[in-house]
């Protein structure tokens, strides 16, 4: 412990920030593993939900299973493994009513700004409530707002795109009152969100095209397998829950590893099982063979091969080619192809966005957090008391960002019962200043271009990269939560009159 300070009332124990999948998740953990802490969640929108309110294009649902994305604490009960948009939604918010998590949540609560004051101990959070401004304090703070920006997607790089005099729209702010019904739709890029919009949109259009500049592997999964099924019929419900996620769990990491150890081997199966569910005949080159391995981009997900039925009736396909430039009524390619849609739908990816663009500053002092490197994880060097949950990018999101939020409830605990009013990351702690940055280790675009934004990876000691899930979770519930840390000592937690 380096140091001791007095602490100073707060409004709240812990406030979270996001009332999507995470935040409900970390509410879950500090009022089950913290039952004497006071929380709120800050939601800057009108609902619960997050990434599943906001996006409304047609067909949205996970790329993950619902047995590991959704809350461990609430076991997902539907038969469809993989599930749209609005059942996500009615499952978050019956498991925030369930636990009365959803009382907790303050709705249009923006926050802009969050300073740490070192003479007080605690974060003063500049917030916009319902328009008007407001300041709130809290010991600790739990920044669940995902990873990308919520008002801007990543910019589509399409040369002549604002020539076109038909409608373009973004996946990410979808017109409710779009009407594709026998119209010709060329959708822009071959991401999780394109394979997840095509299949959806081709059962009403008169045609939609997947164009691409280059294949993604997608991976048919089956929404209810016979093994779930079995275990069903045999076992005591809350035994076969069990069961059935951890094999969605153990499953795909085992294939994610072979991928990772046999590359040529694991690209080759991916090819000949795409090649099972293509109408016969069709050649795999250029349109269905990668340039890269498995699992160096993110794998896409097509449940029940929903995305190859529109392939086999003629009312989708997929062109590989390079825009050369959009005019009024087409998309010219550089091989001298010409596609005329009615509608562009630019499925190129999402603006990566660290902590809700939120400014973060210590003692008024601004923080880049791009420039330090995450602690375990989940906080960033150099910033007191405040967690980042984040998920994987090899398996469900929710499975990382709970083993944050259960390490997060360990650390607070320690801190409470051994009179330590702030946690510090310290890189010098360690001697480990020479890392190299090992995040984020994939090619997708988005990822590139968005990689600047975020804080680094380190290869050792308490700053390894979040890519082993077994070994987060034992982390985080057994793992040291004191290397890496400094400690001030301080009164013990208390909270003001809110």
């Amino acid at each position: 412990m380096s140091s001791t300070q007095a602490a100073s009332k707060a409004d709240f124990d812990v406030i979270i920030i996001g009332a999507g999948i995470s935040g409900i998740n970390a509410a879950y953990r500090v009022q089950t593993e913290l039952p004497n802490a006071t929380y709120t969640i800050l939601e800057a929108r009108d609902t619960i939900g997050g990434t599943w309110d906001l996006f409304r294009f047609p067909g949205i649902r996970s790329d993950s299973d619902l047995h590991t994305f959704g809350f461990e604490w609430r076991p997902w009960q539907a038969k469809k493994a993989y599930a749209d948009g609005q059942m996500i939604l009615d499952y978050m918010k019956d498991a925030a009513a369930a636990y009365g998590i959803d009382e907790k949540i303050k709705y249009h609560h923006h926050l802009t700004a969050a300073d740490w004051s070192s003479a007080d101990q605690l974060w003063n959070l500049e917030v916009t409530a319902n328009g008007e401004p407001k300041t709130l304090t809290a010991h600790f703070c739990i920044m669940s707002t995902g990873y990308y920006d919520y008002s801007k997607p990543l910019d589509a790089d399409i040369p002549g795109l604002e020539n076109f005099k038909g409608t373009v729209v973004h996946p990410q702010f979808w017109p409710s009152d779009l009407d594709y019904s026998g119209k010709n739709m060329v959708v822009i890029g071959s991401g999780a969100t394109a394979v997840t919009l095509l299949p959806v949109v081709a059962e009403t259009a008169k045609h939609v095209t997947m164009l691409q500049r280059s294949p993604s592997y997608i991976l048919v999964r089956s929404s209810n397998t016979l093994q779930e099924r079995v275990m069903h019929a045999i076992l005591p419900r809350w035994v076969a829950l069990k069961l059935v996620r951890w094999t969605w769990i153990i499953l795909p990491w085992i294939f994610f590893r072979f991928c990772k150890a046999c590359p040529a081997a694991s690209k080759s199966l991916m090819i000949a099982l795409t090649k099972m569910h293509l109408p016969k005949g069709t050649k795999m080159e250029p349109d269905w063979v990668p340039s890269y391995n498995p699992w160096e981009q993110r794998l896409c997900t097509s449940p029940d091969a929903d995305f190859f039925l529109g392939l086999k009736t003629g009312k989708s396909d997929v062109v590989t080619g390079t825009i050369s430039q959009v005019s009024a009524d087409a998309i010219n390619l550089d091989d001298g192809r010409t596609l005329h849609p009615d509608i562009i739908v630019t499925a190129t990816g999402l603006r990566i966005c660290f902590a809700g663009a939120v400014t973060i500053s210590v003692d008024g002092e601004k923080v880049d957090p791009s420039s330090k490197y995450i602690w375990k994880g989940m906080m960033v060097q150099d910033l007191p008391n405040i967690a980042f949950p984040s998920g994987y990018l090899h398996s469900s999101w929710t499975l990382g960002a709970d083993a944050s939020a259960i390490m997060t409830c360990r650390l607070i605990k320690h801190m409470q019962t051994q009179n330590i009013s702030a946690a510090i990351p310290r890189l010098s702690l360690g001697g480990e200043e020479d890392m190299e940055d090992s995040s984020w280790k994939m090619s997708s675009t988005y990822m590139r271009r968005g990689k600047s934004a975020l804080p680094r990876g380190g290869d050792r000691g308490a700053w390894w990269s979040r890519n082993n899930l077994w070994k987060e979770l034992v982390a985080a519930r057994w793992g040291n939560l004191t290397n890496g840390l400094e400690f001030v000592g301080g009164s013990r937690w208390g909270v003001g009159g809110n």
